[in-house]
């Protein structure tokens, strides 16, 4: 028996910090390898890009749910959407939270940045700006102040990355690592996720771990997640050169 789709998603900044830990930690791992005819020579810029991208894609299989933080970020854009997918792969935490999803969502990510280097960065500003929303970045008492700051820090950035040069070859594998990201997350949860849709409907992870938005959430895996981030950015920036000399 299925749990009722009523359940509350995984806090959204959860998913967020698991997508810049997630990719922050398989950097070391794939730096200087080949795979799938993609090469990971990956510097500063792709690394706090591939972090900031995978973050937005950690959000994407929440977009089936009229109350995540992805279908909130860019107003009746993602509502649309938001109802579109919830209609498409039968309601909250089934055909989103698939391996077919992350497989077509990285493939159609891969294919934007082989069509159009725009297209690839509008795609980049879109998932940043997914990310910093659901990091917090933001006044819940001004939403639109908020929504001006998040716009502005997300085009500043995603221009610095384009003027830095930064290479978005591996942009579909970050996709597909962020929704996987999202999965493993939500199997710690107590509703589980199918997998294997549409072949079965088996909730791996169901009923046995913590309660969405809960004490174990709020007071163990944000803070954890968060020294986890602030502990890669020591290992894997060269601070010494990237720093101004006194």
């Amino acid at each position: 028996m299925s749990t009722p789709a009523t359940v509350p998603p995984m806090m959204g900044h959860s998913h967020a910090l698991s997508g810049v830990v997630g990719w922050m930690a398989i950097v070391p791992l794939v730096q200087g390898t080949e795979f799938l005819g993609i090469r990971f020579d990956l510097g500063p810029g792709e690394i706090i890009a591939g972090a900031l991208v995978c973050a937005g894609a950690a959000l994407i299989p929440d977009l089936d749910h009229k109350s995540s933080t992805i279908t909130q970020t860019y107003g009746v854009v993602t509502q649309v959407l938001s109802s579109l997918f919830n209609w498409l792969f039968g309601g909250h935490r089934n055909g989103t939270h698939s391996l077919l999803f992350a497989l077509l969502m990285g493939g159609a990510a891969q294919a934007l940045a082989l069509w159009s280097d725009l297209a690839v960065q509008i795609f980049v500003f879109l998932l940043i700006g997914i990310a910093f929303n659901g990091l917090g970045f933001g006044m819940e008492k001004n939403r639109v102040a908020a929504e001006i700051i998040n716009a502005m820090a997300t085009a500043g950035i995603t221009l610095a990355l384009y003027s830095a040069g930064t290479d978005y070859s591996w942009m579909g594998l970050a996709v597909a690592f962020g929704c996987l990201l999202h999965f493993i997350g939500d199997m710690a949860t107590q509703m589980g996720v199918p997998l294997l849709w549409p072949v079965s409907k088996y909730r791996f992870g169901q009923n046995i771990g913590f309660t969405t938005d809960g004490k174990v959430e709020r007071n163990v895996v944000t803070p954890v997640l968060t020294i986890a981030i602030i502990l890669y950015s020591f290992y894997l920036f060269p601070w010494p050169e990237l720093l101004p000399e006194s």
